[in-house]
């Protein structure tokens, strides 16, 4: 590679987003030139670089945000964050799409002193979940939490555990999926799972994901999923990678059509899913104030829990 501007490079390697996007993303601190953060767009680049970056999200317009009495369960509140159980189909932020409706609008009825956040249209919002993934989500009402949880969460000390319903059953019982996700390459809106030259290449991060088998049916699998990265959509790109998708999910090979041999009631119910049976089960951190051990669980939601009841009848 010759002498080249970091800005440049990427906005040739990503016509799709503008140099001037790139611009933003390299000074907020999100690209690093070999493992070091690089905050001048006019870092000039050599030859054997190794450039890393996710690429940066679409910037939404300027949102005018309400409160909104949309009802979301609070699993624990004090006076520097919120614990929530969130809902399916509730999108945690407004982005384009989804202007209001979402949980930062329920947040600000519910409390409406919410940390500046790392943008002004999600304030509170340390780390998200899909619209379609239920489970437990940290919520940060004082800047001094949201910078403490936020660095947590790169130091991978906040350990988020998940149950996903998939296809199929693993050979194994315990396993690890090492595999590195980066942006997919058609597809804007998936991601993939990708081998290191990825990596290498500037076009993945590295991500690893435990999984545990908590129960099996014939066609059906509980997997019990601890992430030890958190990278965008990482259980459902893993799950997929090895051919058990998860049950319900749309972008990654979840939606099939039911056994031929499953029981009306259960062929009714996997065919009226309203998204993938993914659950952010369980969560432990330290509280970013009082240094406590926190640690939460959230049961599954009715859809999923109907589900597993089905596949348990004998």
């Amino acid at each position: 590679m010759p002498t080249q501007r970091l800005d440049r490079y990427l906005a040739e390697r990503h016509p799709e987003i503008s140099r001037a996007r790139w611009q933003e993303w390299i000074e907020a601190g999100q690209v690093r030139v070999n493992g070091a953060p690089i905050t001048k767009p006019a870092y000039k680049l050599h030859a054997g670089d190794i450039v890393d970056y996710t690429l940066p999200p679409d910037r939404p317009p300027d949102y005018d945000l309400k409160p909104e009495a949309i009802p979301v369960p609070i699993v624990y509140e004090d006076a520097y964050l919120i614990v929530v159980n969130k809902p399916r189909g509730l999108t945690v932020h407004p982005a384009p799409g989804h202007p209001h409706g979402t949980l930062v609008n329920a947040l600000l009825a519910h409390s409406p002193a919410l940390s500046q956040g790392s943008a002004a249209f999600r304030p509170g919002i340390v780390h998200r979940l899909d619209k379609d993934t239920t489970g437990l989500l940290i919520v940060a009402k004082t800047d001094l939490a949201h910078a403490r949880l936020s660095d947590a969460l790169q130091r991978h000390a906040i350990d988020r555990r998940y149950l996903a319903l998939v296809w199929g059953v693993p050979k194994e019982r315990q396993f690890t999926v090492d595999l590195p996700i980066g942006r997919h390459p058609v597809h804007r809106k998936k991601m993939a799972a990708m081998d290191e030259s990825a990596v290498a290449a500037g076009k993945a991060r590295p991500a690893r994901t435990h999984f545990t088998v908590q129960e099996m049916w014939r066609d059906f699998a509980l997997l019990y999923a601890r992430l030890e990265t958190g990278r965008t959509h990482q259980v459902r790109v893993h799950a997929s990678a090895i051919g058990h998708p998860v049950v319900g999910d749309p972008l990654y090979g979840g939606v099939r059509k039911p056994p031929r041999d499953c029981s009306p009631e259960l062929a009714h119910a996997l065919e009226n899913l309203q998204g993938q049976l993914l659950h952010a089960y369980e969560i432990e951190f330290e509280h970013p104030v009082t240094g406590e051990r926190m640690h939460f669980t959230a049961p599954l939601p009715e859809d999923f829990q109907r589900i597993t009841n089905l596949l348990a009848r004998p």
